[in-house]
């Protein structure tokens, strides 16, 4: 595992310009490629809202600088006892434009990246969104190693996209066990909340996924149900974690944890999230 830093060129050289903004993400075009492509608009807009949001974080931005890489080191040797795993990846730290928090790459073995100005400072909270993204490493990893067709995976399915988010919560669980339930899905402390609605509402979530499946485009249900910037219909962003989760659970109640792990969604899994939704 390496770790690929351009945090300190954005806090030793930091300008409240957009020229500076540029010239950061032209030294790391390669991540910072990834970054626009899916996770924040690369518009002058959003970057002038950034300069002005920035001075608001730029201390948690310099604490979770100093605590994230032990933080890093130490979920990687709890998957490593627990799934005996190791991971030949990059983990790119990087300060984004308020876009996604972190995100794995679009590989089989995928890239981390982790974007500080969207993250909490406390510990626990960046163990367990180290972990939930390892997570999905992890899941890609055994699943590999169980000699899974990745030619048979329809990656801009929602329901893939149930599965992942499912077995990225549980491995969290796992690694990082014995915390308030919410952290698992909010990584703070704030989604006490939205667990108390999704737990309570869970039969219409369900049913609205359902349907929204046969009426949106792949994209419609990302945005409103796994982004963060989603959640017109309930008011919550991200309830798709929510359901993610209670699918996998269920799975692993009926298969065990090592075959569910590795049960993707075309080895007939597909037709029973359908009917379980």
């Amino acid at each position: 595992m390496k770790i690929v830093d351009t945090v300190p060129h954005f806090l030793d050289n930091y300008q409240p310009s957009i020229n500076f903004l540029r010239s950061y993400y032209s030294k790391f075009s390669d991540i910072f490629k990834e970054y626009f492509l899916y996770h924040c608009k690369d518009t002058e807009e959003r970057h002038y809202q950034s300069i002005q949001r920035y001075p608001q974080v730029f201390n948690a931005i310099q604490l979770i600088h100093q605590k994230i890489v032990p933080l890093i080191n130490e979920v990687e040797k709890n998957y490593s006892n627990l799934y005996d795993v190791t991971f030949p990846i990059d983990v790119n730290l990087i300060v984004g434009g308020f876009g996604s928090n972190a995100y794995t790459y679009r590989q089989i073995i995928p890239n981390v990246t982790f974007a500080l100005e969207r993250l909490s400072p406390e510990s626990i909270h960046l163990k367990v969104i180290i972990a939930h993204e390892f997570g999905h490493l992890t899941h890609n990893i055994l699943s590999k190693e169980a000699g899974n067709d990745w030619s048979k995976v329809d990656w801009n399915s929602p329901l893939t996209w149930l599965f992942q988010e499912g077995v990225a919560t549980h491995f969290s669980r796992k690694t990082v066990p014995g915390l308030s339930p919410s952290i698992y899905f909010s990584y703070d402390d704030s989604g006490d909340e939205w667990l108390q609605f999704a737990s309570l509402h869970k039969q219409e979530i369900k049913y609205e996924f359902g349907k929204a499946l046969k009426n949106c485009t792949p994209l419609e249900m990302f945005r409103e149900w796994f982004s963060i910037n989603g959640g017109s219909k309930f008011g919550y962003s991200r309830l798709g974690y929510f359901l993610g989760d209670l699918l996998f659970q269920e799975l692993v109640l009926q298969v065990g944890e090592k075959k569910a792990i590795v049960a993707w969604p075309y080895h007939g899994f597909e037709k029973r999230i359908n009917g379980w939704l």
